[in-house]
């Protein structure tokens, strides 16, 4: 008899259970209820190394201190455009929702907002974010920060953090352009699952302790991740810190706490723009689905289509979850 490898969740059960597990933390249920939908979204949408995975990181910070289970992100506005959320050592993405419909209404009647939020823990899915901000007719450039991580070409070791940049834009066609990625060669959380597992990862992705590259993830914890395409991927690091560190003014990633160990929260720094592309050119959505669908058909590939189709897939039949995570997370 076969034996089941795997949990399945509807998207209401998923959500239903991680607040659950969050509540069991001390969360506020503001904490809770945000939290759990936005590792649901991104699990839903295939993004692994930010969905359950991830939130053992979320339970483990709460039960150390280095996230406060109930704050609550205190805004302010400098202009009609400007957006400032303290996190206050919560989660980042309480602030985003709490700043979320004035910032879509601001870019709408002005062209463009930007928010800007400091003193958080990691910002977890930034393409929920921009997707979201793309669906309410909006293009969207998020940034975010984080302990350092990463060791560039010549540096004496760790200087920034994975540093993810997310994009998104509206589309005639109803399915938003949108990239999110790392400017890593590849997520924190990927390197330390395939250590968990004893397996190991590709060339290219992390340098040992010594500085020399290495495919054994244990060693790449002890050692530093690599930025994608060398010095050009040290540029894109080096600017998203700019502005996700130096624009927010939270701590440079170099100066900030671990985010998976000790009692201070790590005090992220998240850049969000928001541009409502009719202010600069008439009929921009029905422009970019007819381009995309040309590029489409000269085989270039579209960011955001198979996170649309898996976001699908989930509602439809649901998210699996490999039972031994699900141990793990249910006994923390």
């Amino acid at each position: 008899m076969k034996t089941a490898t795997d949990h399945r969740f509807t998207i209401e059960e998923a959500v239903s259970w991680v607040k659950h597990l969050c509540e069991s933390k001390g969360c506020s249920q503001a904490v809770a209820d945000t939290l759990a939908r936005a590792v649901v979204a991104a699990q839903g949408r295939g993004n692994d190394a930010v969905g359950f995975r991830h939130l053992a990181d979320y339970l483990s910070g709460f039960s150390s201190g280095r996230i406060d289970p109930r704050a609550e992100p205190r805004i302010s506005s400098s202009s009609s455009i400007i957006f400032r959320s303290d996190a206050r050592g919560g989660i980042a993405q309480l602030g985003v929702d709490r700043c979320f419909d004035s910032l879509c209404y601001s870019a709408h009647e002005n062209g463009m907002a930007v928010l800007s939020q400091f003193n958080s823990f990691t910002s977890g899915e930034l393409g929920d974010y921009t997707i979201r901000l793309a669906k309410a007719g909006l293009i969207a450039l998020a940034v975010a920060n984080g302990p350092a991580l990463v060791a560039v070409p010549d540096a004496k070791g760790k200087t920034y953090s994975t540093n993810p940049l997310s994009f998104a834009a509206p589309t005639a066609d109803g399915i938003p352009l949108m990239f999110d990625q790392a400017s890593s060669a590849t997520a924190f959380v990927n390197v330390a699952h395939a250590a968990s597992t004893g397996s190991d990862i590709p060339d290219g992705w992390a340098v040992d302790r010594h500085g020399n590259a290495t495919r054994n993830a244990l060693e790449a914890l002890g050692g530093a991740l690599l930025p994608f395409g060398g010095y050009r991927g040290a540029n894109l690091i080096l600017m998203v810190e700019v502005l996700a560190a130096g624009l927010t003014g939270v701590n440079w990633s170099i100066d900030s706490p671990a985010f998976h160990q000790g009692s201070q929260t790590p005090g992220c720094g998240l850049l969000i723009l928001a541009i409502a592309p009719n202010f600069f050119s008439s009929g921009f959505e029905s422009r970019l689905a007819s381009q995309l669908a040309r590029l489409t058909e000269m085989g270039v590939h579209r960011p955001g289509l198979e996170r649309q189709h898996s976001s699908i897939d989930s509602k439809n039949g649901g998210i699996r979850l490999p039972l031994d995570l699900l141990e793990q997370l249910s006994s923390m």
